[in-house]
């Protein structure tokens, strides 16, 4: 439950990849990826878990807005700490959007004969797709 005697308008965020902690930083505000849309999540937000999409998920700490693509996963919130969980995540300054134009180009001419070839493929896309969003931004 939330320290109601706490009135500081931050929250903890934690991002793990596999390898690494990425991100280990107070937020006033963040928006993530869900494989359905984004989420807000400002302080004292319900407790949750949410399955993450293929996206840009943005913070704001001090009035500076930081992006990162993150590579799906999970997030969960709780007692003012998010937690994502997911594959990868780069800085949006780390996204090579050259790389993203051919892995979607390879994608796109892949053939496909069976269920799990589509799957990887609709992947594939998905991930290409986001990580040029985010570069045009950039």
């Amino acid at each position: 439950m939330a320290d109601p005697a706490n009135n500081s308008t931050n929250m903890k965020l934690v991002v793990v990849t596999p390898e690494a902690t990425v991100l280990d930083v107070t937020a006033e505000f963040l928006v993530v990826p869900l494989y359905d849309g984004e989420l807000g999540i400002a302080r004292n937000h319900a407790p949750m878990i949410g399955r993450l999409g293929f996206g840009e998920l943005r913070y704001r700490n001090g009035g500076q807005t930081a992006s990162y693509y993150v590579d799906g996963g999970f997030v969960q919130v709780q007692d003012n700490m998010v937690s994502v969980l997911t594959n990868r995540a780069l800085a949006a300054e780390e996204i090579d959007a050259a790389a993203a134009e051919a892995q979607l180009s390879e994608a796109i001419a892949s053939k496909t004969t069976n269920a799990q070839q589509m799957a990887i493929r609709e992947r594939l896309m998905l991930q290409a797709r986001a990580q040029k969003r985010m570069a045009s931004k950039a």
